[in-house]
């Protein structure tokens, strides 16, 4: 390599660091703590090493270990028999080994400790690590019990573990009593750090001082006093970099970055305004949170058309163990100066597991402006669940009622803690050997004592890594596979191509011409921003004319830069390459050229159910209930035929009124099956995916998906039919906010026709109301079990179809004079093509 060339690198990298070495220098330390013990166990007391800007001492002959307890052998002190790369020399190399109880004692002040424990799974004195099980106690409190640490560390892809405990101590010495979990001789339990850290009095055990919503049980509040412990899930900088814990504020805490945690429709957008001062008030210390976390966000994107965002919540999942509680805490900060200073400008709505955590946060209304931080705590209760762990979800939405200038929302950082029980016990289960595919981290950043040699050691070995596996994939696809030009392949699909092939996810042909690339970009006037008509995981839409502008056809172009959006755009191909009914959409085109995934759907005329529910104009007429019945009847084809019409059999997962489309004809057709997952004889464990509103409790708690989860959305989606109100709606009276939970509570008070669209009253006829009433009643059943298939759904819509006809004597007529009196039960099958989108974009999405 040349000097020009590696001076370019050099340049490269420098510049790509640089506003992080600015932001994180900005970051002056406001919190000195009382205790800063770190303690490298398994080393000798002299052997002292700096690492992270911190001086690591040996626990052996240290005041914190027993001399009694080194002399009578109860712990051994180790060394890592194997040496990783990726894992610093400190504190993760040495090891204290226990085949009984063993305490170490440190003298400390009164107040709230972080004790941050570290672990690395590798054979000790040739100790079997599979058979490392460690307990810990440290007074009243139950931290650890059976921890497996191979486990843990394979479930989260990481070589090491760090786990971050919040203890009260009241008087002035904290005991960690570590245990193996068992008696048998080949048990043992390990250590190789512990750190005991002081912070703040009031930074997280607040006590009275703090009235927390407990969310869900409004208007319930919790307090978190000095007789609880916590423990650290995540603490994560969204829509920034990972802050390192010399970089905290003072009080060596981790904060990673959100890129593995986020989970939305679209992509967040990342907004950050380095040199912007941030303005802590008196209630937010400056310790609260780094200047950096503030200073940086996960937005929505700014699409040219406000409504856009209405689609979409910006979400983020987080595994957690079942049976406890949390604290969920959000740092919210605006560093748009330039276009958020007012109130009502931007306000949103907070949901935590489906349910509503706050409506109508103004931003600025709150702060008082840009550059004040603050934050929100909520506490949320995770029921137990058979699996041990399930995901919470944080999901913000733009606030329609309130009307704010901009739909967006954005989110600087959270935080969440799990809460120890009645008993003071914060264990929780084993993962099982298996990894799973959505597990985000344990929060902990590795830097070397040499992070100049080590930065251009993972450079070098992963160009290295990265060039010769992609010449091997690339020889694979192209050259062997045949499966693309060489001169049209991008290298961000070269894994998705490979998938298909060994999947065979293009078992069945398309039935259409497929368009080049060149007669897209014709055809979308080079993917011109004005013709979107939709955005989601996969990436954006486009209305396109085709034949000088006689045919219309809806184009899909997956984003490059969105994992999500690709594997959607997967399994949406292999889904509806199988699919062929009337009321379902069908593929009309695909193209694959120059690293574009492109799919082609017919256009739909009349958009989407949602928008003639929520937001038609005053110059349109309302669905009539006879219009309503038939489309309720063509969704139920739909599902009926997704779910027995075919030899591999699916579940959509994602029923709601912005994915129900209506042709030129008024037919229903259900789109969008990104998240369509093959059904199975028996129940299906999987990671729990939706949107607010619409998801099945039941599959939320349990993780259990089948057919009847569809039932319960689409019953949903009765409601909101009848009704026209939205699935999710936060109003004054939280009551209201949960269309399904409020459905149930007017059927147990016997005001159900509170329910019904005023433009509807008086024109239902009682028959009609009633069996419509029973399905959705069914529909919406506690256990899956309780619920009809969708074949009797489809049952008693047409005999309530029937009873309104019969009631009208003649028929009402529709917008355009017609209805479609076809209403067989046995229609599985039909040739015509659906339309996928349309211009209308009023939809709340997942």
């Amino acid at each position: 390599m040349n000097t020009y060339s590696s001076l370019s690198i050099f340049l490269f990298f420098h510049l790509l660091l640089l506003p992080l070495h600015i932001a994180f220098a900005n970051n002056a330390t406001s919190y000195l703590p009382l205790e800063n013990i770190a303690l490298d166990c398994g080393a000798n007391k002299s052997e002292q090493v700096s690492y992270n800007e911190r001086i690591w001492t040996g626990d052996a002959g240290s005041e914190y270990v027993s001399s009694n307890d080194e002399e009578t052998n109860k712990s051994l002190m180790a060394k890592a028999s194997v040496i990783n790369a990726s894992v610093p020399d400190v504190p993760y190399m040495t090891a204290r080994v226990f085949h009984s109880p063993f305490t170490y004692r440190f003298n400390v002040t009164p107040g709230p400790k972080f004790v941050r424990l570290h672990f690395y799974p590798t054979s000790y004195l040739d100790l079997d690590v599979s058979k490392a099980f460690v307990s810990l106690t440290a007074g009243n409190f139950t931290l650890l019990h059976n921890l497996s640490v191979s486990l843990t560390t394979e479930y989260i892809n990481k070589p090491y573990l760090m786990k971050e405990f919040i203890i009260h101590v009241n008087g002035r010495t904290l005991e960690l009593t570590f245990s193996p979990s068992s008696n048998a001789s080949d048990i043992y339990a390990f250590v190789n750090g512990i750190e005991v850290v002081s912070m703040p009095s009031n930074l997280y055990i607040q006590g009275d001082n703090a009235h927390i919503p407990l969310v869900g049980h409004v208007p319930v509040l919790s307090y978190i006093h000095n007789d609880s412990a916590l423990e650290t899930m995540y603490r994560i900088n969204t829509g920034g970099y990972a802050i390192p814990a010399k970089y905290d504020t003072g009080m060596f805490r981790t904060w990673t970055g959100d890129e593995e945690a986020s989970f939305s429709a679209i992509s967040g957008y990342y907004s950050d305004n380095l040199t912007m001062p941030i303005r802590y008030p008196k209630a937010i210390p400056r310790y609260v949170a780094p200047e950096l976390v503030y200073r940086t966000s996960s937005d929505m994107p700014p699409f040219p058309n406000p409504l856009i965002n209405l689609n979409f919540n910006l979400s983020w999942f987080f595994p957690v163990d079942s049976g406890f509680n949390y604290l969920v805490r959000l740092h919210i900060c605006d560093v748009h100066p330039d276009w958020i200073t007012k109130e009502n400008q931007v306000v949103f709505n907070i949901y935590l597991n489906n349910q509503t955590a706050m409506g109508g946060f103004d931003v600025i209304a709150v702060s008082g402006g840009p550059g004040i931080p603050v934050y929100l705590d909520f506490v949320v209760m995770v029921p137990e669940t058979r699996e041990g762990k399930q995901d919470l979800w944080v999901d913000l939405y733009p606030d329609v009622r309130s009307k704010p200038q901009y739909y967006t929302t954005f989110l600087n950082g959270v935080e969440i803690f799990k809460l120890s029980n009645w008993a003071g016990n914060l264990a929780g289960v084993n993962p099982t050997s298996c990894k799973s595919e959505s597990v985000v981290p344990v929060p902990h950043v590795a830097i070397s004592e040499n992070p100049k040699k080590i930065t251009f050691i993972i450079i070098g070995c992963g160009l290295s890594l990265v060039a010769l596996g992609g010449s091997i994939l690339f020889f694979v696809i192209v050259y062997v596979l045949k499966l693309v030009d060489p001169r049209k392949i991008s290298w961000r699909h070269l894994l998705i191509l490979l998938r298909n092939k060994v999947r065979k996810a293009h078992k069945s042909s398309f039935r259409h011409h497929n368009f080049s690339m060149g007669e897209v970009r014709v055809a979308t006037n080079n993917f011109d921003e004005a013709l979107v008509i939709g955005i989601g995981g996969f990436g954006k839409v486009y209305k396109a004319s085709f034949d000088g502008g006689s045919t219309f056809v809806a184009i899909k172009r997956s984003n490059p830069m969105s994992e999500q959006g690709a594997l959607e755009f997967e399994t949406e191909i292999h889904v509806l390459s199988q699919l062929r009914h009337h009321n379902l959409v069908s593929l009309l085109s695909h193209c694959q050229e120059d690293g574009e995934l492109i799919l082609a759907y017919e256009y739909m005329s009349n958009g989407t159910l949602f928008n003639h529910l929520h937001s038609r104009s005053r110059e349109e007429l309302p669905l009539s209930w006879i219009q309503r019945l038939e489309i309720c009847i063509g969704v139920a084809r739909g599902l009926h035929y997704l779910h027995t019409g075919t030899e591999h059999k699916f579940i959509h997962r994602d029923i709601k009124t912005s994915n129900i489309l209506l042709d030129h004809n008024w037919v229903a057709k259900v789109s969008d099956f990104g998240l369509a997952k093959a059904s199975n004889p028996t129940l299906i464990s999987t990671n729990v995916k939706g949107s607010v509103g619409y998801l099945d409790p039941e599959y939320f708690r349990r993780h259990k998906l089948t057919e009847k989860s569809d039932v319960y959305s689409f019953g949903v989606v009765l409601l909101e039919v009848l009704s026209a109100r939205p699935a999710v709606n936060p109003v004054e009276d939280d009551e209201h906010g949960n269309l399904a939970e409020w459905a149930l509570y007017c059927c147990e008070n016997g005001i159900i026709t509170q329910l019904v669209d005023p433009d509807l009253e008086g024109k239902i006829a009682t028959e009609s109301f009633e069996t419509y009433i029973e399905v959705v009643k069914k529909c919406l059943a506690e256990k899956g079990e309780e619920r009809p298939t969708m074949s009797d759904v489809l049952q008693r819509l047409v005999l309530a179809l029937q009873l309104q006809r019969n009631a009208d004597n003649n028929i009402a007529p529709t917008r355009d004079g017609k209805i479609t009196e076809n209403t067989d039960l046995e229609r599985n099958s039909d040739l015509t093509p659906g339309i996928e989108f349309s211009e209308i974009m009023i939809p709340i999405g997942r």
